[in-house]
């Protein structure tokens, strides 16, 4: 357990809504809040690099960033698509429905690894902050958003005070990315280092989550499961993440 290239790291967790619409955009909400607890209790800093909120209600996608002692190494169990079945909030005749959120897991990569990024293979592109922040937020286009050509790699960056900071955090997220592609490749662990990418839609998931008609986490890949899912939701995942380095280290 633990013993990867990459686990020591610092790690970047992103949720992403999927099949769903305003149910899926809520469900990614819940994630992060159960993700950003389950850190707390590790005593892990986390900050937020990037938000995008959803039309009605909840959040598209969000990017959190981990920083303590083998945060990569825990986090990565849980990369894969991550399924809800509940009553809707949202729907006036209380019927059930199941919402989808993928988490992808990438490694901190830090100054003693040098990762060569040309200039002419990276898009920036630049745009306004959005949510609270002021009147310097509102007119200023400090938002900073990276396309790295070669691989569709996108990563983006908004809670910098200023563009150059943005900027900044975006190409460490990217150099972390496409070093993560590299170690992949050379180990051919594609497998190991925490699933396929998957449609985030029925039947790819590594979770589900059900809140009704009765309540119960399971995890697809160890068969893992708990009960209590207020526990779990409150950022109780040690079960699943220890089950599942065991099995997968």
């Amino acid at each position: 357990m633990l013993s990867g290239e990459l686990d020591n790291k610092n790690c970047y967790l992103t949720i992403n809504a999927g099949a769903g619409g305003t149910e899926a955009c809520d469900w990614a909400l819940m994630l992060s809040r159960m993700y950003q607890r389950w850190a707390a209790h590790r005593q892990w800093k986390v900050e937020v690099i990037d938000t995008v909120e959803g039309d009605v209600a909840g959040i598209k996608s969000i990017t959190l960033k981990f920083s303590g002692s083998f945060a990569y190494g825990y986090s990565k169990s849980e990369k894969g698509v991550h399924r809800l079945v509940r009553i809707s909030p949202f729907d006036s005749n209380a019927k059930r429905h199941t919402s989808f959120a993928s988490i992808d897991v990438t490694p901190e990569i830090t100054d003693d690894i040098i990762i060569d990024i040309r200039p002419e293979d990276v898009r920036v592109d630049t745009y306004r902050s959005s949510g609270a922040g002021g009147q310097h937020v509102n007119k200023t286009d400090s938002a900073v958003r990276l396309t790295h050509l070669p691989s569709g790699i996108v990563v983006s960056c908004q809670t910098q005070r200023s563009q150059v900071q943005n900027k900044e955090t975006c190409y460490q997220m990217l150099r972390s990315k496409l070093y993560e592609i590299e170690v992949t490749e050379r180990e051919n662990a594609l497998k190991t280092i925490g699933g396929e990418k998957k449609e985030i839609a029925w039947g790819s998931q590594i979770r589900n989550y059900v809140f009704q008609p009765y309540t119960l986490v399971k995890d697809t890949r160890t068969k893992v499961e708990s009960g209590n899912i207020q526990a779990v939701m409150d950022g109780d995942l040690d079960l699943f993440v220890n089950a599942y380095l065991k099995e997968f280290g």
